[in-house]
């Protein structure tokens, strides 16, 4: 330890004491690996004489083909193979020599382990508990045992779809490694034992980490931290993945951030059936595998036999890195406690459709004793380390239950009262992507008229002293600001008059008007396509005009899509990066195309596409790199009603991490549901601009659910100032003028009327309607 560089893909398992959970099914499986007739330790269970005979190769860390080092389910990090002494092969077994031999028959089913090994092997299969010797032999046999005495510079490589090593093994190296002084680079990556093994790209990155240190190739690959996220878009069979670069590991329970989920649900009865059977499944080693993209939804939770947990659905995207922890509270019911309860915590993704998702499968095994006056025990429980982006819409689920296949779980029939001690804490760990956002360059061989016309464009600017804007450092951090817009045409037509707004980061901004308001002029002038008569656009604080180098920092669509019909659509993207001269790794292509969701389309020529199909491939062309600016003219127009809703919460996942999304529409509803603000122009002109809520709650207009709409209705019309007073079934609707909600909800308490919901009335067209409605009408 400490002589050299260290590339780890298997990290120092965790040893479980006494009161564990025996991780039965992978344990089975490497036992069973290392069996074999005739194979076992010498006479009278003495181990083999080595000679030219003798096989202690083991197996591979992590290879289900023999003993993992360190694994904890595995128990075999400590076998030695041997043929027997008789000189019998594996797998041959003579009655004869068998009795010649005098093998001690509980040595039979020992194979190529060590007795010490089987035994304890035995006794934790047999008991569901390892004795104090098994946990002192497997300590001997684990990488703990050194992991906090290496000083050399250590890769470790964590699989996120693991069942066999979580992402708590690899933590828990880490932490031994850096305690020890050593430095510790952190990579999780889109596999494991359930999910593949490392690709081309990650395998060239370990050869760049060992060409550093052991040749003093290339540059430090330093010890920043690296995790990849699945995503849903696929191609070849496979999902696609991006990856996010933090500046450091900062450890799988103690993230840089952490956030809190509140999480319904009363406490909840769960049984304990007689034998532990039927069992709950989570995962199925070895098959999990070789589900692909079907493995999360391999589970079966047993009815009565789990307490379920929800949380309300997600406002914007949220993406888990880590483990996420929760407090449960546990006790039996009076008159039969037990004195000790086995559960398994597991948390799902519950998509609006009700389907669940259970990412790689983790589940927390929990062991704890309970009070024999069956009052209630609690317990903090670090769930399985999982990387999950969590959409919008989407829920959490904690289900909490009494078995797992895969664990060995208790067989005594019990039943336990379950509930949550606290809220959902989930971890974050912000990072960048691998995209610069160095400016676009034009490949310029063979394209003489394109470099006059750019030679021209750039003196005539030199001419106007216009190449000199060094930017605004109080704006560098503001997306967009527009400062007194103006826009003239010949023939006295003003379709942009004095426009001024601010958008902030993570805004999804809505650009209303009816047709002829200047929306889509505005737009072209953000892009840079036109100049405006007057005033002044900048992103980032960098004056926008023709060419300038921060247009980079923004992606588009504007004015329908263009593309070669000849070339397929995932060509025309490629030319279309190409001619920014940017690296092709920086283009987030794969990203984009999950965006566009054309599956085996994407390869057709786009002359074969809908209008809806190129609308897509439109998006996907202006997200391209991930801009930090995009602009969106109408992007839903040609969509059908589920591309729509898919759309809807693709901006708002790309404003969630930061970014910023300028939109114009003529939905209304859509624009409603997916913008955080809206800016209204009418006539060219500015005429509302806020979050969507204010604007929407504006006029007084108010909707109230009650037990009875009548005196509810009785109350609201006696109220001063309250007019427009009907009743829909249970809802009572009301204009309260300048009255508050709260003080109309009063009233309607103390006239012993229930409200159970109160909100305002009217919606976004309400309000659009009313600010420009009268003149649209003319």
């Amino acid at each position: 330890a400490g002589a050299g560089p260290v590339a780890a893909t298997t990290p120092a398992a965790g040893i479980a004491g006494a009161d564990g959970v025996f991780k039965r099914d992978w344990a089975g499986i490497f036992f069973s690996a290392g069996l074999a007739p005739g194979a076992g330790a010498g006479p009278q269970g003495e181990a083999p004489e080595p000679g030219a005979d003798d096989d202690s190769s083991g197996g591979s860390s992590g290879d289900s083909s023999g003993g993992s080092s360190g694994d904890t389910a595995g128990l075999g990090g400590a076998a030695g193979g041997a043929t027997s002494a008789n000189g019998a092969a594996a797998g041959q077994l003579d009655p004869g020599r068998l009795a010649a031999a005098q093998l001690d028959p509980r040595q039979l089913g020992c194979g190529r382990f060590r007795p010490e090994v089987c035994q304890a092997y035995v006794d934790v299969a047999t008991t569901g508990r390892a004795t104090p010797a098994a946990v002192e032999l497997l300590r001997r046999s684990s990488p703990l045992t050194v992991a906090d005495r290496i000083t050399a510079p250590t890769l470790l490589i964590q699989g996120e779809l693991d069942t066999l090593f979580g992402l708590d093994h690899a933590d828990a190296t880490a932490r031994q490694i850096a305690s020890a002084g050593g430095p510790v680079k952190v990579v999780w990556y889109a596999g494991g034992h359930d999910g593949g093994s490392p690709g081309p790209a990650l395998r060239a990155k370990i050869t760049q980490w060992f060409g550093f240190h052991l040749d003093g190739r290339g540059t430090d690959p330093g010890t920043g931290f690296e995790y990849d996220v699945q995503g849903t878009f696929q191609r070849s069979g496979a999902p696609s993945v991006r990856t996010v670069f933090a500046e450091a590991y900062p450890g799988l329970d103690v993230p840089v951030q952490r956030r809190t989920i509140e999480l319904g649900g009363p406490a909840q009865p769960v049984f304990v059936p007689a034998g532990g059977s039927p069992a709950a499944t989570s995962s199925v080693p070895g098959l999990s595998g070789l589900l692909g993209r079907f493995r999360d939804r391999l589970t079966l939770d047993v009815p009565g036999q789990s307490a379920v947990f929800a949380s309300e659905p997600a406002a914007e995207q949220l993406l888990i890195a880590g483990s996420p922890h929760v407090r449960l509270r546990v006790s039996g019911l009076p008159g039969a406690a037990p004195t000790e309860a086995v559960l398994f915590a597991k948390l799902y993704d519950v998509a609006p459709d009700g389907s669940r998702t259970l990412p790689g499968g983790g589940v927390a095994p929990v062991r704890l004793a309970l009070p024999a006056d069956g009052s209630p025990a609690e317990v903090t429980v670090a769930l399985p380390g999982i990387v999950r982006p969590l959409e919008p819409e989407h829920r959490l689920a904690l289900a909490v239950s009494t078995t797992d296949r895969a664990f060995a779980g208790a067989t005594q029939p019990a039943v336990h009262l379950v509930e949550v001690g606290g809220s959902l804490s989930v971890p974050v760990v912000p990072g960048r992507s691998a995209a610069g956002t160095e400016v676009p360059r034009l490949p310029l061989a063979g394209l003489g008229a394109v470099l006059a016309a750019l030679l021209l464009i750039v003196a005539a600017a030199a001419l106007r002293g216009r190449r000199s804007d060094r930017g605004d450092p109080a704006l560098a951090g503001v997306p967009l600001v527009i400062n007194g817009l103006t826009k003239s045409y010949p023939g006295g037509l003003v379709a942009v008059d004095d426009l001024s707004l601010r958008v902030e980061s993570g805004q999804v901004l809505g650009l209303l008007g009816p047709n002829g308001a200047g929306k889509t002029t505005t737009l072209r002038m953000l892009m840079g396509l036109i100049r405006p008569n007057s005033g002044n656009i900048r992103v980032y604080g960098h004056r926008v005009e023709p060419g300038a180098p921060v247009l980079s920092r923004l992606g588009s669509f504007v004015e329908g899509p263009g593309f070669l019909p000849h070339l397929s659509g995932l060509e025309n993207l490629r030319l279309f990066w190409a001619a920014t001269g940017r690296p092709a790794a920086d283009s987030r292509l794969d990203e984009a195309l999950e965006v566009a969701g054309l599956g085996n389309a994407v390869h057709r020529r786009v002359s074969t596409y809908s209008h809806g199909m190129k609308q897509r491939l439109a998006i996907a062309q202006a997200m391209l790199g991930m801009p930090e600016l995009l602009v969106l003219d109408e992007p839903t127009n040609g969509l059908d009603p589920p591309q729509i809703r898919e759309m809807r919460a693709v901006l708002r996942r790309y404003a969630a991490t930061g970014r910023t999304v300028v939109v114009s529409s003529h939905l209304l509803a859509e624009v409603e549901q997916t913008c955080s603000h809206v800016v209204v122009m009418h006539r060219g002109r500015l005429v509302a601009a806020g979050p969507v809520a204010d604007i929407v709650a504006g006029g007084g207009q108010a909707s109230f659910t009650v037990d009875d709409p009548d005196a509810a209705s009785r109350v609201l019309t006696g109220a001063d100032g309250v007019t427009g007073v009907s009743a829909d079934g249970y809802t009572v609707h009301a204009d309260l003028g300048p009255l508050p909600r709260s003080f109309a909800v009063t009233a309607l308490v103390q006239a012993g009327v229930a409200v159970e919901s109160a909100g305002p009335r009217r919606r976004l067209e309400d309000a659009f309607l009313q600010l420009v409605g009268e003149e649209v009408g003319r």
